[in-house]
């Protein structure tokens, strides 16, 4: 801390008569610790803004955005058939299928693939189509679901 310690007149006068010269020095520590702080707050929650949260939208009259490419619907059926656009797809062709449509992707507008699954699906073969559209570059996945019609309790079983 920075202080004065000229009393700017004799030392005879008492503790009354001396007066302090104003400090003309400001301190800055507390305004960089509020910095670092605050850099710190930011460099934790930026990472939180990346991903998406799925959220119900509200309606309404605007018109819809214009869009080059028409998302491609990759879908699972209880039997773990693979169909991309209502095709049915082999597990051996998925592969050469989905590189071919990465091949196709412009970069800086990546190719946006709905994948729905069968609730009965493993999750072991939904991670296998998820790690294929990765492997390929098609990384811009968002997985379909629909509105549950009662809240569902997480932890439960169905044979209790």
């Amino acid at each position: 801390m920075a202080m004065n310690l000229n009393s700017g007149g004799s030392a005879r006068r008492g503790r009354r008569g001396s007066r302090r010269a104003p400090m003309a020095e400001i301190n800055v520590t507390p305004f960089v610790d509020v910095m670092l702080v605050l850099l710190i707050i930011f460099m934790v929650t930026a990472p939180l803004l990346v991903s998406g949260v799925p959220v119900e939208l509200p309606e309404s009259r605007a018109n819809p955005l214009d869009q080059k490419d028409e998302p491609l619907d990759i879908s699972i059926d209880k039997e773990g058939q693979v169909f991309i656009d209502s095709a049915p797809v082999s597990a051996g062709e998925l592969s050469a299928q989905l590189e071919a449509i990465a091949a196709e992707q412009d970069a800086a507008n990546p190719r946006q693939i709905m994948l729905r699954g069968d609730t009965t699906v493993s999750y072991g073969e939904m991670m296998k189509v998820m790690g294929e559209l990765n492997r390929v570059g098609l990384n811009s996945v968002s997985l379909v679901t629909t509105a549950a019609a009662a809240p569902v309790t997480l932890g439960s079983s169905e044979e209790e």
